[in-house]
C-alpha cells in the first residue's frame, strides 16, 4: 500500500518538458513577429533623419511670421497638406483643429537677415539670425504655411502640376494624387511666410538673438 501511495517521480516530467518546449516555440514566434516591426521602425527613423520623410507632429495652432531678405535653395518642392492640432486645443477656434497648408520643401536652403516672431498674449517672441554677412543654413527644410509672398521669385527647371508623390528634387514627397511643383533651384527676395510648422534635419543660425518685443517681424 505504501508503495502504491507514493507518486511516480517521473509522472510530471513529460508535462514539464512539453511546457518548456511550447514556451520556446512561443518565444521564437514572438521574436520572428518582432523582426519586421523593428525593421520598419528602424527604416522610418533612418529615412526621417535623412529627410526622406517629413516628421509629423501635432501643431500648436499658433501661427508665426518668418521674413528674410533672400532665400536661396536647391532641391525645391511644394504641395498642399493638412496640419492637425491636438484634440481639445484652445487654439482650434472654428477650424475644427485642422489647417490647410502649403508645404514648401527645400533640400539645402540659405536665408539672409532672418526674422521670426510669434505673438504670445500681447507680446512677441522675436528671433533674429543671419544678419551679419553669414546666412542661416538649413538642410531638409520644410515649412507649413498659409501665406507666402516675395518681391521676386526665380526657379530653374521648374515642373508645375506634377503628382507630389513622384517628386525627386525636394527632400520630401507629398501625398499621392496631390498637385505640386518642383524645381532644381529657387531664389526669392523679400520673403514673407505665415507658418504653422517648420522642420529641418539641420538648422544653423549664426548671430542668433532672441528677445521679447512689442512688435513682431
Amino acid at each position: 500500500m505504501a508503495l502504491s501511495e507514493d507518486p511516480t517521480p517521473t509522472a510530471s516530467l513529460p508535462e514539464t518538458a512539453e511546457a518548456r518546449r511550447r514556451g520556446r516555440v512561443r518565444f521564437r514566434r514572438a521574436g520572428l513577429m518582432a523582426v519586421p516591426a523593428c525593421a520598419i521602425a528602424g527604416t522610418l527613423v533612418v529615412l526621417t533623419a535623412q529627410g526622406a520623410l517629413a516628421a509629423q507632429f501635432a501643431i500648436s495652432g499658433m501661427p508665426f511670421v518668418v521674413k528674410a531678405d533672400t532665400l536661396k535653395g536647391t532641391g525645391f518642392g511644394q504641395f498642399g497638406a493638412l496640419d492637425t492640432m491636438p484634440e481639445g486645443s484652445p487654439n482650434a477656434g472654428d477650424t475644427g483643429g485642422q489647417v490647410l497648408v502649403i508645404v514648401t520643401a527645400i533640400r539645402q536652403a540659405e536665408l539672409t537677415n532672418l526674422c521670426q516672431s510669434v505673438e504670445l498674449g500681447g507680446t512677441h517672441l522675436l528671433i533674429r539670425a543671419g544678419g551679419k554677412g553669414t546666412p542661416v543654413k538649413a538642410s531638409g527644410l520644410t515649412t507649413d504655411s498659409t501665406e507666402i509672398s516675395g518681391k521676386v521669385a526665380a526657379f530653374d527647371n521648374i515642373e508645375i502640376g506634377g503628382d507630389a508623390s513622384t517628386f525627386d528634387k525636394p527632400p520630401v514627397k507629398g501625398p499621392l494624387g496631390s498637385f505640386g511643383q518642383q524645381a532644381d533651384t529657387v531664389n526669392i527676395t523679400d520673403v514673407y511666410q505665415k507658418n504653422y510648422a517648420t522642420t529641418a534635419t539641420r538648422f544653423t543660425l549664426p548671430d542668433l538673438h532672441m528677445s521679447f518685443s512689442s512688435e513682431g517681424c
